[in-house]
Order: structure tokens, then sequence, then C-alpha cells
């Protein structure tokens, strides 16, 4: 996975990881530290236990909702097109949808 992510990103990305327990394997926690420019560690995301704890990644619930309205209002032409939409939609993301999602 990490490949396909610098494919498109570079080194401008941050790895975010949750609470699952094979995601705390010390070996994995150890690789993502090495491997990626910027790592959130699943101890400082919190727990979506068994479903009565919402998932709290704002990017999950909200942003992406906001993103997919202004990405697709007209046709794609082809993946170059979705790229250059996706970056320059991210881009110009106004500071106060994020911060009403994570307020939400």
């Amino acid at each position: 996975m990490l490949p396909a992510i610098r494919q498109i990103a570079g080194d401008h990305f941050i790895f975010q990881q949750d609470s699952t327990l094979a995601h705390h394997a010390r070996d994995t926690v150890d690789f993502l530290r090495r491997s990626t420019p910027q790592f959130i560690t699943p101890d400082l995301w919190p727990p979506n236990i068994l479903a009565t704890v919402p998932d709290l990644n704002p990017v999950d619930y909200k942003i992406w909702g906001v993103m997919q309205d202004r990405v697709y209002k007209t046709a794609i032409r082809d993946l170059n097109d979705l790229k250059r939409r996706l970056i320059a939609e991210w881009s110009g993301l106004q500071q106060n949808i994020v911060d009403d999602a994570v307020d939400q």
C-alpha cells in the first residue's frame, strides 16, 4: 500500500491507523514509524468499540461527502481528471468545513 500512496502523494501524507488489534502489533507500528513521513499511532486514536462509540474520524463521515459532492458535479473524463479534481478540492477546502465536522 505504501508504494501506491507514495506514487500518488509523494512524501506529503499522514498515515493514520485505527485501534484494530492487528494494527497494534509492535512490528507494524515500528514499520510505519520508520516508513511514513508522519504517523498517527493507534494509541493516539480512540477505538470504535463494537460500533457503540461512533468513529471520530471526520474525514470518514463528513468531509468525504463534501468532497464527493464537489468532485462529481460534472462527469469525470479519466483518472487524471479525477486526481486533479480531488487535489484541487482538498487544497481549497475551507477550514470551517473541517471545524464543523470535528465539532459534530
